[in-house]
């Protein structure tokens, strides 16, 4: 027997791989068929949205865990993080620039920043989202609790809920009937319609990851002219003016990918993070110039 077991352990190995490789191809299917349905909106094709919501692609998606919601989860702190940090090291840039101080100290006081605020962000970013885990695992608690305690008086809630959303009669008391029959999904939507807790809330692990990566990553290209200075003439004669394409390329970059999620317009995505980004430059240029007038530097 003892020959057969590598055979076996292979065998094992290969039938993990495959139903990995099976839940993340519906995953992958479920994606897809999202993508048709907002294609499908977007262009008023009711072919393309019937196809989009076949019963059997339908089933396959929820079977495979793929969340509506899952696209684009953690862009919101992505591209918070990259603003902010491409704003504030650009501003501390510009600030420098207007005070003329060296290319060295800009690049000194630009890894600072970056650095030093990236990690404060990416920190308060994970308790405040720990700050909400905590609360709503408490509230979860809570609500278990009174369901076990005093399950009419929930019931009345559940009661209440529907009907503000329209429900009454018989079919207001059948939906009250089978949401109080099944406890987890009775906390749930206590959870969901009477707090307004999210179901799938973020990690606060990958919330602060992404925030920090985000800041670090994208708000190091308004410093790239200014180190590769220290490698080339033409660099160091236009820093500054190419610190301002490479930032509002990126900034640019940053509204763009904003706008693949949310499907707003590409224009004013973008127009809106140079707008933030061109003001917050233009106030540290002359706060950094003004100063350097006021002190004599």
């Amino acid at each position: 027997m003892q020959y057969f077991k590598p055979f076996a352990r292979e065998f094992n190995n290969f039938l993990i791989t495959a139903c990995f490789k099976s839940k993340m191809a519906k995953k992958e299917d479920g994606s897809r068929r999202l993508a048709r349905a907002r294609k499908a909106f977007e262009k008023k094709d009711v072919a393309i949205a019937k196809e989009a919501h076949k019963s059997s692609s339908i089933k396959e998606q929820f079977e495979a865990g793929y969340h509506i919601g899952a696209k684009g989860k953690y862009l919101r702190e992505f591209v918070y993080g990259s603003i902010d940090g491409t704003v504030t090291t650009f501003a501390v840039v510009s600030g420098a620039t207007g005070a003329t101080l060296s290319p060295g100290v800009v690049i000194i006081l630009g890894f600072a920043n970056l650095i030093a605020d990236g990690f404060s962000m990416a920190c308060s970013n994970f308790l405040s989202e720990r700050a909400q885990t905590d609360l709503q695992k408490r509230e979860r608690e809570r609500e278990t609790w009174e369901i076990e305690k005093v399950p009419e008086g929930e019931r009345e809630e559940v009661r209440q809920i529907y009907k503000k959303m329209g429900l009454k009669g018989k079919k207001l008391e059948n939906i009250v009937k089978i949401i109080t029959s099944n406890k987890k999904v009775w906390v749930n939507t206590m959870m969901t319609y009477e707090l307004g807790f999210n179901p799938n809330g973020k990690n606060p692990y990958k919330t602060a990851g992404v925030t920090f990566a985000g800041f670090v990553a994208i708000g190091l290209i308004p410093l790239l002219s200014y180190v590769l200075a220290y490698f080339s003439t033409f660099f160091r004669a236009h820093a500054f003016l190419l610190s301002i394409i490479f930032t509002a390329i990126a900034l640019a970059t940053v509204g763009s990918i904003k706008r693949y999620v949310t499907k707003k317009s590409l224009s004013k995505s973008v127009l809106e993070t140079l707008f933030v980004g061109g003001g917050a430059a233009i106030l540290a240029y002359y706060t950094g110039y003004f100063l350097r007038l006021i002190i004599g530097a």
